[in-house]
């Protein structure tokens, strides 16, 4: 069980950690936790364990840099492989992906860092209209982002956002409910589970409202029809594929209020497994317990690139 980590969701990744690892070890799984912030990767390999759940969130253990160890080390782990999990990551690559593959999601620009000129800051509420959602492309657990109102508000906005990356991700904002899928399996055999709607107080699903809060209220499963429901699940699934995803994922959207239409907003390779976390929470409404769901995780653990049985080091 490799959770904690050094990123900015480390508080995050220990209690969905926490939680996994409980679970297995409840089910006989001869689990134990690693923390890579705090052993380093080469007592991992000393360890010679059979395989490995990735809880880890963020940086350094979602982006694939943990997953290209892993392939090298020839430990078989949960979640996408490391293309996938490098796209998931960056949510300007994940669009751009999603948008090839004629799916909808909201209009966006990619905005420098370092360089964005105040002028070019006024020009984007003008291009995605306001309010407009600022976000750190390469952060998860809504680090990083700021919902913009007016232009006055854009440079302060982008200015909190840059502390987190290189470039700002600038995108259009959807009025509506707020949707998550879960999906597991991979490639023809992904399935999706039932969809979650989150309610946050004044819409505000920010870190606090997302991990510690009970004020948030989730419906699962979410109250649409059974039309748009399909519709719904078809979208991450094709989703899910289109970015080489497999084992397991969360995709994110918001149907748009005005007409019910669905748009993709991003992908999270390695989902929470906290108490207030979606993905169990869909799971749970299908008939799956907490438990049974990290032993199906698990038992999906494998490695992207299969090792040549007859290589011998010359």
């Amino acid at each position: 069980m490799l959770y904690g980590g050094r990123s900015a969701e480390r508080e995050v990744s220990l209690m969905s950690g926490s939680g996994v690892l409980k679970a297995l070890q409840s089910k006989g799984v001869d689990a134990h936790g690693f923390d890579p912030a705090q052993r380093s990767l080469a007592e991992l390999a000393a360890e010679k364990f059979d395989r490995v759940f990735i809880a880890l969130h963020g940086r350094y253990g979602e982006d694939g840099t943990l997953q290209g160890v892993l392939e090298q080390l020839g430990i078989p782990y949960t979640g996408s492989g490391v293309m996938a999990s490098s796209i998931g990551m960056d949510k300007v690559m994940t669009k751009r992906i999603w948008t090839n593959h004629g799916l909808p999601t909201p209009r966006f620009i990619v905005l420098d860092s370092h360089e964005a000129t105040p002028e070019e800051l006024r020009k984007v509420p003008d291009e995605l209209g306001l309010p407009v959602m600022l976000k750190a492309p390469h952060e998860g657990s809504t680090i990083g982002i700021s919902k913009v109102i007016g232009y006055s508000e854009m440079q302060e906005g982008f200015a909190h956002c840059a502390k987190y990356d290189d470039v700002v991700l600038a995108e259009e904002f959807i009025t509506g409910r707020e949707l998550t899928v879960p999906v597991l399996g991979k490639g023809r055999t992904a399935r999706a589970l039932p969809i979650v709607e989150i309610c946050a107080p004044q819409g505000n699903y920010d870190y606090q409202h997302k991990y510690f809060s009970d004020d948030t209220q989730y419906l699962c499963p979410a109250p649409l029809d059974e039309e748009l429901t399909k519709r719904i699940q078809s979208l991450a699934v094709r989703a899910f594929n289109a970015v080489g995803s497999s084992g397991w994922a969360r995709v994110d959207f918001m149907l748009r209020a005005a007409d019910n239409e669905p748009f993709l907003l991003e992908i999270n390779t390695s989902p929470g497994m906290t108490g207030h976390s979606l993905v169990p929470m869909s799971a749970k409404a299908s008939g799956v317990s907490y438990e049974d769901l990290c032993v199906e995780i698990l038992r999906s653990a494998d490695l992207d690139l299969k090792p040549t049985k007859d290589w011998q080091p010359t």
